[in-house]
């Protein structure tokens, strides 16, 4: 696990443009954090770095949102998904064949998903914009991957 410290809405996104230097066509990422913790902030700042021009929002009442860049930005939110079945009508298996798929509250849907993704766990801190973002890659593809994420992350990263 990589662990980032963060003290405004712009060094969440800074973050999550490290991270997206490194993604793939394929990968998942599972943002888990309370509300107003940075989900949609950190998805902003990834979607940004892969070249996304338009305004990315959070899809809690759309469920799904698609954003085009330099590669595909499937951005989910499982939020009011209430039942394991309601998340394979997402039609997970075809977003993860086409781009880079960001599902906030992801956790609440771990049994419908890959067991290969990153997690990032983002958590409020002392101060209004202060974050604590913990980064955990599950599978192999982002294990693979970690020793350059702990370099591109160790602007933020402590202990």
């Amino acid at each position: 696990m990589i662990v980032c410290e963060t003290a405004s809405v712009d060094e969440t996104r800074s973050v999550a443009a490290a991270v997206a230097s490194l993604a793939t066509n394929g990968d998942l990422l599972v943002l888990v954090g309370d509300l107003g913790a940075g989900k949609t902030h950190f998805t902003q700042g990834f979607a940004r770095a892969l070249d996304v021009t338009d305004r990315v929002t959070s899809p809690t009442f759309t469920l799904a949102n698609r954003y085009e860049g330099r590669l595909v930005v499937n951005h989910l939110d499982a939020y009011r998904v209430e039942q394991l079945a309601e998340a394979e009508d997402l039609a997970l298996p075809e977003l993860l064949e086409d781009g880079v798929t960001l599902i906030e509250w992801g956790d609440l849907i771990l049994p419908a998903l890959p067991t290969d993704l990153l997690e990032v766990r983002i958590t409020l801190g002392e101060a209004d914009d202060d974050r604590r973002i913990e980064i955990t890659p599950i599978g192999l593809a982002w294990q693979e991957r970690f020793a350059r994420l702990a370099d591109a992350l160790q602007k933020w990263a402590v202990g």
